[in-house]
């Protein structure tokens, strides 16, 4: 089961405030072009990615997009989390304690798919308790304040051409809902969808609605919004960073793999998806742990961060 939500076109249209105020894109201001040692581009000026790709109109079209090292830059959840240590819902040493675990659970659950049960049980133990409405206003302020800059602009500008041939689009993200939801609506697309967290009374119980948001369950997510929202999945396009997201690029008839991971660098030659890397080899090399590691530690270390907040204001 996924949730999305979807913004009025007049909102899509003039783009979220945080993302106007931090830059801007499609054609209003260009970005540096460098390439890397191998000649792979690093960054696209916006007007250059106009001329280069031509996204026919078409409205049974839209595009979906992950969220974490494609739309932006490191993993959602990872700047989440930082903004709730800055407001001292958790502790350096929250995050930690739990590195060298949740590194050794990834490990662990690359050889056993079932093993993702664990993740699923933990995913959303952290908001137990939690209003809605906070969890919202904090996704605004830690979006604002730490994650609007680190948006990929060349990512920004593909996901524009959509718009603008009147397609939409679409986030994709194993993140909360509510945090998608905020990504988008600061970004002008037109919705998300992503894992859910059950509510009763407006507060969340700590427990998921169906699976997290990830691998084949993305897949599963588009197929079932393409019906709902009169789609032709073969004339989508989808883009990721990650292998596991191969099941969502093969579900539509035109993959990008963006700053791809080895991986599926590999698998998009061998099939003959496009390729684009906003990175400078610097940046990859910046990025690669939170990216890598995010999910898995900050699930545990933000769980456990909160769980005492909650201890300590029970007392």
């Amino acid at each position: 089961m996924f949730s999305l939500a979807r913004y009025p076109r007049k909102e899509r249209a003039r783009g979220g405030p945080g993302v106007a105020r931090t830059r801007r894109v499609a054609g209003k201001q260009k970005v540096t072009v460098s390439t890397d040692a191998r000649g792979h581009t690093a960054g696209w000026a916006a007007t250059d990615l106009e001329a280069a790709l031509t996204v026919p109109p078409d409205p049974s079209a839209a595009a979906f997009f992950d969220v974490d090292n494609t739309m932006m830059q490191g993993a959602s959840i990872y700047w989440f989390a930082r903004g709730l240590a800055a407001r001292k819902y958790l502790t350096t040493g929250d995050l930690a304690r739990f590195a060298w675990q949740q590194a050794r659970f990834r490990l662990l659950a690359r050889e056993n798919a079932g093993d993702m049960s664990q993740a699923k049980n933990a995913a959303l133990a952290f908001v137990e308790g939690w209003l809605v409405e906070d969890m919202e206003r904090l996704s605004e302020e830690i979006f604002d304040e730490l994650m609007a800059e680190r948006i990929w602009t060349g990512t920004r500008a593909l996901a524009q051409l959509h718009l603008d041939a009147g397609q939409r689009v679409w986030l994709v993200t194993a993140a909360p809902v509510e945090l998608g939801r905020v990504i988008a609506q600061r970004l002008g697309l037109t919705g998300a969808v992503g894992t859910v967290a059950e509510v009763r009374d407006g507060a969340y119980t700590g427990r998921l609605v169906g699976d997290l948001m990830h691998g084949p369950a993305k897949a599963d997510a588009i197929a079932q919004l393409a019906t709902v929202e009169g789609l032709d999945l073969a004339r989508c396009t989808a883009y990721s960073d990650s292998s596991n997201d191969v099941p969502m690029l093969s579900a539509v008839g035109h993959a990008v793999a963006v700053n791809p991971d080895s991986a599926l660098r590999s698998t998009a030659r061998e099939r003959g998806w496009e390729i684009r890397d906003f990175r400078t080899g610097r940046k990859a090399a910046k990025i690669a742990v939170p990216a890598t590691l995010a999910t898995g530690v900050l699930v545990g270390a933000v769980t456990a961060g909160l769980a005492a907040r909650r201890r300590h204001r029970r007392r």
